[in-house]
C-alpha cells in the first residue's frame, strides 16, 4: 500500500479485523484516511496515519486485557491515495499453533477463536486468499491447513512465505534451497493461484519521528523494502552458486507481489467489464419500471379509482385466501409452514389436567411444514387423537361418600345419583380446557393465512404496496373476524358441553350397556381388593362373612327369577333375603362396601366415556360449521361491509391521501435520481469496453505487422 499503519511486533498484535477500503485519487499524494464508527456506519471521521494505527494499537491493547482477547468486529478504514488501486483488503488476526495441555487450555481456547474468525472471514467466494506461511518447509502447513478447509483447490489463494531474509541462512545446500523455491507439486496440492508460492522479507523498525522509530517517512521504509530485496535476490544466488531465472526473480519480493496482485485485479477487472454492462442494463430497466409505477400510482390518486382499487384488493384476497384452505404449493412450506411442534409452540398444545403432552410423532404428517386447510386437517386429527384417549379420571371412596349425600326426603343412598354426579363433574373438569385449547389452536391457524395470503398477492403482483394505511385495516378486520367467531363457536360447544355435564340422559350412553352388565356380573367372581387400581383408595384388609355374602348375591338378584310364579316357598324365602340384603347394603347402609363401589365405578365409567364421544363429534362438527365456514361464506360480505363504511366515512383515512401523496413524490425523486446515477455507470462502463476492444484490436495488429 506504500504506508504503515497496523500494529506489528512479536506476539500476537491483530486483535481484530482491519477492513481497509482503498480507493485511487490521484489528487491524494499523501493518503487520506477515515475511521468508521463502531456505533453508526454511516459516520466517519478523518484521521491521520498516526491517529489510525494509535487507535489500532489501543483497541488491540484492550483486547489482550479483557477475558475474550478477540473481536470479530472489523475496524473500518477508507483510505484515498494516489498511489493505491481500487480494492479492498481484509488483514485478520495470525493463527495461533499452542501447545497441547491442560496448562495451555487459555491459549488453545484463544487459538478456535482465531481460526473461527479468520474461516469466516475466507467464506466469501469472490475474495482472494493471501495466507502467509512461516516456515522454512512446505510440508508444514500451519496456514495452509485452515485455509484448504475452506479453499480445498487452493483456487483463489495466493501463498507467500514471509521472512525470507531469516530462511536463507538456515539451507546448508543449494538443492534445500531450489526444493524451497520450487517445491514438488506432490507437497503444494491443488491448483495455487500464480502458480508457485512468493517469497518476501519486511525490514523490522517503524515509521515516525521518535527515538524508537527506525524511519522518518514512508518513501525512507520503502527504500529499506527495496533495498531489502535486492539482499534477498543476492543471498539466494550466493546459495545457489548460479544466477536466478526471470520466472524465480518475479516470485522473489513485496515489489513482485504486489505487480503480480495489481495485474490479477486488472485482468479481473477487464473481464468483468463486459458482464457489468448487461447487470447496469438490467438495473436501468427495473428502475425504469419502478418509476412508470410510481406515476401511474400518482395518477390514480382520486376517490373513484382509489375505492376501486380497494374493492379490487378484496376480492383477490379472498381468492387466495380459499386457495389456501382448500390446498396449494406455491407458498413455499419451508418459509411459511409449520411444524406440529411449531404449531404448539406458537398456537398452544393439548395438554390434560395431568399436565402430560403425547409425543407429536404419534400424530401423522407431524412433521411437515403445513400451513392452510392441511395444517387446519391436522390440528383437528390431534384433537381427536387427545380426546379419544382420555380415561376417566381416577376415583376415590371419598368421592363416593361424599357424592351420595342425603335426600330431600329420605337419608337412604342413591347410588345411581352418586355415579351421575361424579360424572358430569370429572368430565366437565377434563373436557373444558381441550375446548379452550382447541379454539385457540385452531384460531392461530387461521391468523396465518393473512401473512401468507399477502405473499401470494405479491407474488402475483396483486398487492396494494404504498397503502399501509388500507392494508392495516383490512388485516385488522380480517383479525376481528376470525377472534370473534371463535368466540361464538367455541360458546356454542360450551352450551353443548353444559348440557351434557347437567343432565344424563340415559340413552346417550347406551354404547357401553354391554361393557357394563360383563363388569357387574364378574361380581360372581374373585374379589379385588383395589378395584380402581388407584393407589389412594382407602380398601378395607378384612370383610365380614356377612358382606361377603352380600357381594356374592348381588348379581344373582334377578327380576325374572322374582316374577317367576315358584311355587316353592325356599326359592320366595331366598329371593326375599336377597332383597333385604340388597337394600340393606345399598340403600340403609352407609357404609360403603366393595360391591357398592363396584357399581359406582361401572356406572361413573359409563357415563363419562358416553360424554367423551359425544363432546368430541359435536365439538368437531361446530368447530367445521361455525368456525371453518364462516371463514368461507361470512368473511367476504363481512369485510365488504367494512370497507363500504370505511369508505363512505373517511376515505382520505383509510387510504391516508395526503401523506400518500407525499411519500410517492419522495419516491419519485429519489428514482429519477438512482436512473440517472445507473445511466452514468452504463455509459462510463461501455466507454471502458469500448476502449478496451480497440487496445486489443490495436495490440493484434501490431503483432500481426510484426509478423507480417
Amino acid at each position: 500500500m506504500g504506508f504503515q499503519f497496523n500494529h506489528v511486533g512479536g506476539g500476537t498484535k491483530t486483535r481484530r479485523p482491519i477492513t481497509l477500503h482503498m480507493k485511487y485519487d490521484p489528487q491524494c499524494e499523501s493518503p487520506s484516511c477515515y475511521l468508521v464508527s463502531d456505533s453508526d456506519p454511516s459516520l466517519s471521521h478523518q484521521m491521520s496515519l498516526p491517529q489510525i494505527q494509535a487507535y489500532i494499537e489501543a483497541e488491540n491493547a484492550r483486547l489482550e486485557r479483557d477475558s475474550c482477547q478477540f473481536s470479530a468486529k472489523e475496524i473500518i478504514i477508507k483510505v484515498e491515495y494516489k498511489y493505491c488501486p481500487n480494492l479492498t483488503i481484509i488483514d485478520t488476526p495470525g493463527l495461533i499453533a499452542p501447545a497441547p495441555g491442560k496448562k495451555n487450555r487459555a491459549l488453545q481456547a484463544q487459538a478456535r477463536a482465531v481460526e473461527s474468525l479468520v474461516r469466516a472471514k475466507m467464506q466469501h467466494k469472490e475474495f482472494i486468499i493471501l495466507c502467509l506461511e512461516d516456515c522454512s518447509d512446505w510440508s508444514n502447513a500451519t496456514t495452509r491447513r485452515v485455509v484448504m478447509q475452506i479453499d480445498p483447490e487452493l483456487s483463489r489463494t495466493v501463498l507467500v512465505s514471509t521472512k525470507l531474509d531469516t530462511r536463507i541462512p538456515q539451507f546448508a545446500r543449494p538443492s534445500d534451497v531450489e526444493v524451497f523455491l520450487s517445491p514438488p507439486a506432490c507437497t503444494l496440492d491443488g491448483c495455487i493461484l500464480g502458480d508457485s508460492p512468493f517469497f518476501t522479507s519486511v525490514p523490522s523498525g517503524r515509521v515516525g519521528s521518535g527515538s524508537d522509530y527506525l524511519y522518518k517517512s514512508n518513501d525512507e521504509f520503502k527504500q529499506a523494502v527495496c533495498f531489502r530485496e535486492i539482499e534477498d535476490v543476492a543471498s539466494l544466488e550466493e546459495k545457489l552458486g548460479r544466477p536466478l531465472s526471470k520466472q524465480e526473480r518475479s516470485r522473489i519480493g513485496v515489489s513482485k507481489l504486489r505487480l503480480f496482485l495489481e495485474e490479477m485485479l486488472q485482468k479481473r477487472y477487464i473481464n468483468n467489464v463486459p458482464l457489468i454492462i448487461p447487470l447496469l442494463e438490467k438495473e436501468y430497466r427495473s428502475v425504469t419500471r419502478k418509476l412508470n409505477d410510481i406515476n401511474q400510482e400518482l395518477s390514480t390518486l382520486d376517490e373513484a379509482k382509489l375505492k376501486e382499487k380497494g374493492r379490487t384488493f378484496h376480492d383477490m384476497f379472498l381468492t387466495k385466501l380459499s386457495l389456501l384452505l382448500k390446498g396449494t404449493v406455491v407458498a413455499p412450506p419451508d418459509k411459511f409452514g409449520e411444524t406440529l411442534q411449531d404449531e404448539r409452540i406458537n398456537g398452544g398444545a393439548f395438554v390434560g389436567a395431568d399436565g402430560v403432552q403425547f409425543s407429536h410423532k404419534l400424530i401423522p404428517n407431524a412433521g411437515m411444514h403445513l400451513y392452510g386447510g392441511a395444517q387446519y386437517h391436522r390440528a383437528m386429527a390431534e384433537f381427536r387423537f387427545v380426546v379419544g384417549g382420555i380415561k376417566c379420571p381416577p376415583i376415590t371412596r371419598e368421592e363416593i361418600v361424599n357424592a351420595c349425600g342425603v335426600e330431600d326426603i329420605h337419608d337412604g343412598t342413591n347410588y345411581s345419583r352418586t355415579a351421575c354426579v361424579i360424572a358430569v363433574a370429572k368430565a366437565r373438569d377434563t373436557f373444558e380446557p381441550f375446548l379452550h385449547q382447541l379454539g385457540s389452536r385452531l384460531l392461530h391457524i387461521l391468523k396465518r393465512l393473512l401473512p401468507i395470503s399477502v405473499y401470494l398477492l405479491q407474488k402475483d403482483c396483486e398487492y396494494l404496496s404504498g397503502h399501509q394505511v388500507f392494508l392495516r385495516r383490512v388485516a385488522s378486520a380480517f383479525d376481528n373476524f376470525a377472534e370473534s367467531t371463535e368466540k361464538s363457536c367455541r360458546e356454542k360447544c360450551m352450551e353443548d358441553l353444559v348440557s351434557t355435564t347437567r343432565y344424563v340422559s340415559w340413552s346417550l350412553h347406551n354404547k357401553s350397556r354391554a361393557g357394563l352388565r360383563q363388569f357387574l356380573d364378574s361380581f360372581g367372581g374373585t374379589e379385588h381388593s383395589n378395584v380402581f387400581n388407584n393407589p389412594t383408595a382407602t380398601v378395607l384388609s378384612q370383610t365380614s362373612a356377612q358382606e361377603k355374602e352380600d357381594t356374592k348375591s348381588l348379581p344373582d338378584v334377578k327380576l325374572s327369577h322374582v316374577a317367576s310364579g315358584t311355587d316353592s316357598s325356599t326359592s320366595t324365602q331366598t329371593t326375599e333375603t336377597k332383597l333385604a340384603d340388597l337394600l340393606d347394603s345399598t340403600l340403609w347402609n352407609r357404609r360403603l362396601a366393595p360391591s357398592s363401589e363396584r357399581i359406582v365405578y361401572g356406572l361413573v365409567q359409563q357415563i363419562f366415556h358416553g360424554i367423551r364421544e359425544y363432546f368430541l363429534v359435536s365439538t368437531e362438527l361446530k368447530f367445521n360449521c361455525f368456525l371453518l365456514m364462516p371463514i368461507v361464506d361470512k368473511l367476504p360480505a363481512s369485510l365488504r361491509e367494512d370497507l363500504e363504511s370505511a369508505f363512505e366515512d373517511d376515505l382520505d383515512n383509510v387510504f391516508d391521501i395526503t401523506n400518500l401523496h407525499h411519500s410517492l413524490g419522495q419516491q419519485k425523486r429519489d428514482t429519477e435520481i438512482e436512473l440517472k446515477r445507473i445511466k452514468r455507470l452504463k455509459e462510463k462502463f461501455r466507454m471502458i469496453h469500448e476502449q478496451l476492444i480497440l487496445r486489443q484490436a490495436i495490440a493484434y495488429l501490431v503483432v500481426y505487422r510484426r509478423r507480417g
